[in-house]
């Protein structure tokens, strides 16, 4: 567990002093707790402890969020198959943008931006903030992204029950500035924001 530790925060330290992509490990796809199980206890968490991820969890997490669970195919439903959700994730060193098909964190800014996810006492403790983000010029319409979205949002809620990790959806963000932090261009909207931490 403590090498788990040492490497995600050594990884997250590269990132910032070179700006240089994280590679993830290799997801794990097996062992969990049944789904039944996950189900009943799915629930939203809003308190956190501060506390690092270790690097398997990213990597996992990250995968069952909107991974490749097949060569061209995600885990999480599209209309249309257009695929036009973009992962991103908040780290206190910065944003970084989750390349699936590389299996990557890539940088996009370095800095502390928890602040345009609102609600501080609630982001602030997380291991990790992940912003869900529409690509309107491939979706079938703005609805089905929110759609998509709300399908990867599930798949985190069941990860996180799974390993013992709360988390919580939220529609509430500065949209402007977490817009600017992430450098989206006029065809991507933020959908959700989603915590995942550690629970008191």
């Amino acid at each position: 567990m403590k090498k788990g530790f040492l490497i995600i925060g050594l990884l997250c330290f590269t990132a910032v002093t070179h700006a240089q992509e994280i590679k993830l490990n290799a997801p794990s796809k097996k062992g969990g707790k049944p789904l039944m199980e996950v189900v009943n206890g799915r629930h939203s968490e809003r308190s956190f402890v501060k506390k690092e991820m270790p690097a398997q969890i990213l990597s996992d997490l990250l995968w069952v969020a909107n991974g490749f669970n097949r060569n061209d195919k995600r885990t999480v439903p599209t209309a249309q198959d257009r695929q036009e959700m973009e992962l991103y994730v908040m780290l206190d060193d910065g944003v970084y943008f989750y390349d699936a098909k590389a299996n990557v964190l890539k940088p996009v800014q370095k800095g502390n931006f928890r602040k345009a996810l609102g609600q501080e006492n609630i982001t602030s403790n997380a291991a990790v903030n992940l912003i869900m983000v529409g690509d309107l010029s491939k979706a079938a319409s703005r609805e089905y992204a929110y759609f998509a979205a709300g399908c990867i949002s599930q798949n985190v809620y069941l990860y996180a029950e799974s390993k013992g990790l709360g988390t919580v959806a939220r529609g509430s963000f500065n949209r402007d500035e977490l817009t600017k932090a992430l450098k989206l261009s006029e065809k991507k909207e933020v959908m959700l924001v989603q915590p995942v931490g550690w629970i008191k």
